[in-house]
Protein backbone atom coordinates (compact mmCIF):
# COMPACT_ATOMS: atom_id res chain seq x y z
CA UNK A 1 0.00 0.00 0.00
CA UNK A 2 0.81 3.48 -0.44
CA UNK A 3 -0.26 6.33 1.89
CA UNK A 4 0.08 9.80 1.43
CA UNK A 5 -1.61 12.51 4.02
CA UNK A 6 -1.56 16.14 3.88
CA UNK A 7 1.98 15.93 1.63
CA UNK A 8 3.46 19.02 0.39
CA UNK A 9 5.78 19.52 -2.19
CA UNK A 10 7.72 23.00 -3.48
CA UNK A 11 10.42 23.56 -6.08
CA UNK A 12 11.90 26.02 -4.30
CA UNK A 13 9.42 28.55 -4.13
CA UNK A 14 6.96 27.01 -6.19
CA UNK A 15 4.25 25.19 -4.95
CA UNK A 16 3.30 22.11 -6.51
CA UNK A 17 1.78 19.86 -4.48
CA UNK A 18 -0.32 21.12 -1.35
CA UNK A 19 -2.07 19.15 1.11
CA UNK A 20 -2.08 16.13 -0.87
CA UNK A 21 -4.21 13.08 0.01
CA UNK A 22 -4.11 9.58 -1.58
CA UNK A 23 -4.05 5.72 -0.63
CA UNK A 24 -3.10 3.59 -3.47
CA UNK A 25 -4.08 -0.51 -2.65
CA UNK A 26 -2.59 -3.53 -3.83
CA UNK A 27 -4.02 -5.49 -6.80
CA UNK A 28 -4.27 -2.48 -9.05
CA UNK A 29 -2.65 -1.17 -12.09
CA UNK A 30 -3.62 2.59 -11.71
CA UNK A 31 -3.19 5.52 -14.34
CA UNK A 32 -1.60 8.47 -13.21
CA UNK A 33 -2.89 11.09 -15.62
CA UNK A 34 -2.40 15.06 -15.76
CA UNK A 35 -1.49 18.06 -17.69
CA UNK A 36 2.18 18.61 -18.32
CA UNK A 37 3.47 19.92 -15.33
CA UNK A 38 1.50 18.61 -13.50
CA UNK A 39 3.44 16.67 -11.39
CA UNK A 40 3.44 13.07 -12.31
CA UNK A 41 7.04 12.27 -12.88
CA UNK A 42 7.46 14.12 -9.41
CA UNK A 43 5.12 11.96 -7.38
CA UNK A 44 7.01 8.75 -8.36
CA UNK A 45 10.20 10.13 -7.30
CA UNK A 46 8.60 10.84 -4.11
CA UNK A 47 7.73 7.61 -3.40
CA UNK A 48 10.65 6.33 -4.32
CA UNK A 49 12.40 8.32 -2.38
CA UNK A 50 14.72 10.38 -4.87
CA UNK A 51 12.37 13.50 -3.72
CA UNK A 52 11.32 14.16 -0.43
CA UNK A 53 8.34 16.29 0.84
CA UNK A 54 8.19 19.24 2.18
CA UNK A 55 5.77 18.86 4.98
CA UNK A 56 2.98 15.70 5.48
CA UNK A 57 3.80 12.19 5.42
CA UNK A 58 4.03 9.41 2.66
CA UNK A 59 5.01 5.42 3.30
CA UNK A 60 5.37 3.32 0.42
CA UNK A 61 5.02 -0.82 1.37
CA UNK A 62 5.47 -0.08 5.03
CA UNK A 63 8.95 2.37 4.46
CA UNK A 64 9.03 5.71 4.37
CA UNK A 65 11.30 6.28 0.66
CA UNK A 66 13.12 9.22 2.25
CA UNK A 67 15.45 6.48 4.09
CA UNK A 68 15.84 4.68 0.65
CA UNK A 69 15.71 1.20 2.90
CA UNK A 70 17.20 -1.77 1.20
CA UNK A 71 14.10 -3.76 2.35
CA UNK A 72 12.11 -0.72 0.04
CA UNK A 73 14.32 -1.00 -2.77
CA UNK A 74 14.01 -4.97 -3.29
CA UNK A 75 10.49 -4.30 -3.77
CA UNK A 76 10.35 -1.69 -6.18
CA UNK A 77 10.95 -1.21 -9.84
CA UNK A 78 11.28 2.26 -12.02
CA UNK A 79 10.83 2.76 -15.91
CA UNK A 80 11.68 6.16 -15.77
CA UNK A 81 10.83 8.08 -19.09
CA UNK A 82 14.38 9.15 -19.85
CA UNK A 83 16.75 6.10 -20.36
CA UNK A 84 19.87 5.71 -18.65
CA UNK A 85 21.07 2.27 -19.36
CA UNK A 86 24.79 1.12 -18.86
CA UNK A 87 27.10 0.20 -21.42
CA UNK A 88 26.59 -3.37 -20.66
CA UNK A 89 25.37 -6.93 -22.33
CA UNK A 90 21.79 -7.89 -21.88
CA UNK A 91 23.24 -10.85 -19.74
CA UNK A 92 25.50 -8.97 -17.97
CA UNK A 93 23.15 -6.33 -16.42
CA UNK A 94 21.04 -9.66 -15.44
CA UNK A 95 24.13 -10.74 -13.77
CA UNK A 96 24.47 -7.64 -11.93
CA UNK A 97 21.01 -6.48 -10.81
CA UNK A 98 19.15 -9.36 -11.15
CA UNK A 99 19.99 -10.08 -7.17
CA UNK A 100 19.06 -6.76 -5.85
CA UNK A 101 15.17 -8.75 -6.22
CA UNK A 102 14.70 -12.01 -4.01
CA UNK A 103 12.02 -12.87 -6.12
CA UNK A 104 13.76 -12.37 -9.72
CA UNK A 105 12.12 -15.03 -12.67
CA UNK A 106 15.13 -16.08 -15.38
CA UNK A 107 12.69 -18.14 -17.29
CA UNK A 108 10.39 -15.43 -17.45
CA UNK A 109 12.66 -12.60 -18.45
CA UNK A 110 13.97 -15.06 -21.31
CA UNK A 111 10.18 -15.48 -22.40
CA UNK A 112 9.72 -11.71 -22.62
CA UNK A 113 12.87 -11.17 -24.48
CA UNK A 114 11.91 -14.01 -27.23
CA UNK A 115 8.10 -12.11 -27.28
CA UNK A 116 9.66 -8.92 -28.02
CA UNK A 117 12.03 -10.30 -30.03
CA UNK A 118 15.21 -8.86 -28.81
CA UNK A 119 18.78 -8.92 -29.84
CA UNK A 120 20.62 -11.31 -27.21
CA UNK A 121 24.58 -10.57 -26.48
CA UNK A 122 24.66 -7.24 -27.18
CA UNK A 123 25.79 -3.80 -25.84
CA UNK A 124 22.59 -2.23 -24.12
CA UNK A 125 23.92 1.26 -25.41
CA UNK A 126 23.51 -0.20 -29.40
CA UNK A 127 20.53 -1.20 -29.43
CA UNK A 128 17.74 1.37 -30.49
CA UNK A 129 15.09 3.73 -28.25
CA UNK A 130 12.67 1.63 -28.39
CA UNK A 131 14.65 -2.18 -27.73
CA UNK A 132 16.06 -0.37 -24.83
CA UNK A 133 12.24 0.50 -23.17
CA UNK A 134 11.70 -3.36 -24.08
CA UNK A 135 14.33 -4.40 -22.20
CA UNK A 136 13.77 -2.61 -19.55
CA UNK A 137 9.86 -3.60 -19.19
CA UNK A 138 10.94 -7.34 -19.48
CA UNK A 139 12.88 -6.73 -16.78
CA UNK A 140 11.28 -4.64 -14.67
CA UNK A 141 8.09 -7.61 -15.00
CA UNK A 142 10.69 -10.71 -14.23
CA UNK A 143 11.60 -8.23 -10.86
CA UNK A 144 8.12 -9.71 -9.49
CA UNK A 145 8.36 -6.23 -7.57
CA UNK A 146 5.61 -5.04 -5.31
CA UNK A 147 5.50 -1.84 -6.50
CA UNK A 148 6.00 -1.17 -10.37
CA UNK A 149 6.64 2.93 -11.98
CA UNK A 150 6.16 2.85 -15.46
CA UNK A 151 6.43 6.77 -16.67
CA UNK A 152 5.51 6.85 -20.26
CA UNK A 153 6.39 2.85 -20.54
CA UNK A 154 4.45 2.93 -24.39
CA UNK A 155 7.30 5.92 -25.88
CA UNK A 156 9.29 4.21 -28.36
CA UNK A 157 6.82 1.27 -28.64
CA UNK A 158 6.04 0.07 -32.10
CA UNK A 159 2.35 -0.96 -32.48
CA UNK A 160 2.67 -4.78 -31.79
CA UNK A 161 5.20 -4.30 -29.41
CA UNK A 162 2.18 -2.13 -27.06
CA UNK A 163 -0.22 -4.78 -27.71
CA UNK A 164 2.41 -7.02 -25.94
CA UNK A 165 3.33 -4.62 -23.56
CA UNK A 166 -0.44 -4.58 -22.56
CA UNK A 167 -0.63 -8.14 -22.03
CA UNK A 168 1.94 -9.02 -20.50
CA UNK A 169 0.75 -6.10 -18.01
CA UNK A 170 -1.89 -7.93 -17.40
CA UNK A 171 -0.32 -11.14 -17.23
CA UNK A 172 1.79 -9.97 -14.77
CA UNK A 173 -0.10 -8.34 -11.56
CA UNK A 174 -0.87 -10.08 -8.51
CA UNK A 175 -2.89 -9.76 -5.92
CA UNK A 176 -0.11 -8.63 -3.63
CA UNK A 177 1.12 -5.67 -6.48
CA UNK A 178 1.02 -2.02 -7.53
CA UNK A 179 1.30 -1.01 -10.62
CA UNK A 180 1.21 2.83 -11.91
CA UNK A 181 1.62 3.90 -15.43
CA UNK A 182 2.11 7.61 -15.63
CA UNK A 183 1.03 8.09 -19.31
CA UNK A 184 -0.10 11.10 -21.51
CA UNK A 185 -0.96 8.53 -24.26
CA UNK A 186 -3.54 6.80 -22.56
CA UNK A 187 -5.40 5.01 -26.22
CA UNK A 188 -2.17 2.84 -25.43
CA UNK A 189 -3.20 1.91 -22.19
CA UNK A 190 -7.17 2.63 -21.74
CA UNK A 191 -8.14 -1.23 -21.57
CA UNK A 192 -5.29 -1.60 -18.62
CA UNK A 193 -5.32 0.80 -16.78
CA UNK A 194 -7.86 1.21 -13.42
CA UNK A 195 -8.50 2.99 -11.66
CA UNK A 196 -8.08 6.43 -12.94
CA UNK A 197 -5.67 9.23 -11.04
CA UNK A 198 -6.09 12.24 -12.08
CA UNK A 199 -3.31 15.21 -11.35
CA UNK A 200 -4.19 18.90 -11.46
CA UNK A 201 -3.43 21.98 -9.39
CA UNK A 202 -1.14 20.69 -6.82
CA UNK A 203 -4.21 17.65 -5.56
CA UNK A 204 -5.72 14.81 -6.47
CA UNK A 205 -8.89 16.01 -8.36
CA UNK A 206 -10.18 12.70 -9.45
CA UNK A 207 -10.03 8.89 -8.21
CA UNK A 208 -12.17 6.82 -9.42
CA UNK A 209 -12.31 2.92 -10.55
CA UNK A 210 -14.22 2.29 -14.25
CA UNK A 211 -17.05 0.92 -12.25
CA UNK A 212 -17.54 3.77 -10.51
CA UNK A 213 -17.43 6.16 -13.74
CA UNK A 214 -19.68 4.23 -15.43
CA UNK A 215 -22.22 4.35 -13.04
CA UNK A 216 -22.42 7.86 -12.64
CA UNK A 217 -21.99 9.18 -16.12
CA UNK A 218 -22.22 8.29 -19.72
CA UNK A 219 -19.74 8.88 -22.84
CA UNK A 220 -21.56 9.52 -26.06
CA UNK A 221 -20.18 10.09 -29.32
CA UNK A 222 -22.42 11.75 -32.11
CA UNK A 223 -22.68 13.31 -35.60
CA UNK A 224 -24.82 16.34 -34.23
CA UNK A 225 -23.43 19.23 -31.13
CA UNK A 226 -25.93 18.35 -28.05
CA UNK A 227 -28.04 20.90 -26.74
CA UNK A 228 -25.94 22.79 -24.51
CA UNK A 229 -28.89 23.04 -22.44
CA UNK A 230 -29.72 19.26 -22.82
CA UNK A 231 -30.38 17.89 -19.19
CA UNK A 232 -27.88 15.72 -17.78
CA UNK A 233 -25.01 17.50 -19.76
CA UNK A 234 -21.42 18.10 -18.45
CA UNK A 235 -18.91 18.33 -21.09
CA UNK A 236 -19.21 18.23 -24.72
CA UNK A 237 -16.22 18.44 -27.44
CA UNK A 238 -15.71 18.51 -31.24
CA UNK A 239 -13.92 14.93 -32.39
CA UNK A 240 -13.25 13.50 -35.87
CA UNK A 241 -17.02 12.95 -37.19
CA UNK A 242 -18.86 14.50 -35.37
CA UNK A 243 -18.79 15.27 -30.94
CA UNK A 244 -18.38 13.43 -27.75
CA UNK A 245 -20.31 14.32 -24.57
CA UNK A 246 -20.27 13.59 -20.79
CA UNK A 247 -23.54 12.93 -19.42
CA UNK A 248 -24.59 12.70 -15.94
CA UNK A 249 -26.10 9.19 -16.18
CA UNK A 250 -26.72 7.03 -12.99
CA UNK A 251 -28.18 3.95 -14.86
CA UNK A 252 -24.83 3.84 -17.27
CA UNK A 253 -24.25 -0.01 -17.63
CA UNK A 254 -22.25 0.04 -20.84
CA UNK A 255 -19.08 0.05 -19.03
CA UNK A 256 -17.09 1.90 -22.02
CA UNK A 257 -15.27 4.81 -21.39
CA UNK A 258 -13.72 7.02 -23.46
CA UNK A 259 -10.34 8.27 -21.12
CA UNK A 260 -9.48 11.17 -23.20
CA UNK A 261 -12.51 12.63 -22.95
CA UNK A 262 -13.25 11.97 -19.25
CA UNK A 263 -9.88 13.31 -18.74
CA UNK A 264 -10.73 16.76 -20.10
CA UNK A 265 -14.40 16.70 -18.81
CA UNK A 266 -12.45 16.17 -15.37
CA UNK A 267 -10.16 18.98 -16.18
CA UNK A 268 -12.86 21.04 -17.93
CA UNK A 269 -15.36 21.38 -14.48
CA UNK A 270 -13.71 19.68 -11.78
CA UNK A 271 -16.21 20.50 -9.39
CA UNK A 272 -19.33 19.63 -11.32
CA UNK A 273 -17.28 16.12 -12.42
CA UNK A 274 -15.97 15.48 -8.73
CA UNK A 275 -19.55 16.20 -7.09
CA UNK A 276 -20.82 13.37 -8.61
CA UNK A 277 -18.62 10.84 -6.96
CA UNK A 278 -18.65 12.15 -3.22
CA UNK A 279 -20.55 8.88 -2.25
CA UNK A 280 -18.91 6.79 -3.46
CA UNK A 281 -15.04 7.92 -3.89
CA UNK A 282 -12.47 5.72 -3.81
CA UNK A 283 -10.43 5.98 -0.42
CA UNK A 284 -8.07 8.97 -1.14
Amino acid sequence: MIEIKDLSFSYGRKDLFQEMDLTLQPGNIYGLLGLNGAGKSTLLKLMTGLLFPTEGTLTTLGYDPAKRDPGLLSKLFVLPEELNIPGMTDREYVRVRAPFYPGFDHDRLDRYLQEFDLPRERKLTTLSYGQKKKFLLSFGLACNASLVLLDEPTNGLDIPSKGLFRRLIAETLTDEQIFIISTHQVRDVEALIDPIVILHEGTVLFNQTLAQVTSHIRISHSTTRPDSHAEGLLYCEPTVGGFSAVWKDENATDGQVDLEVLFKSVIASPETISSLFEAGRVEA
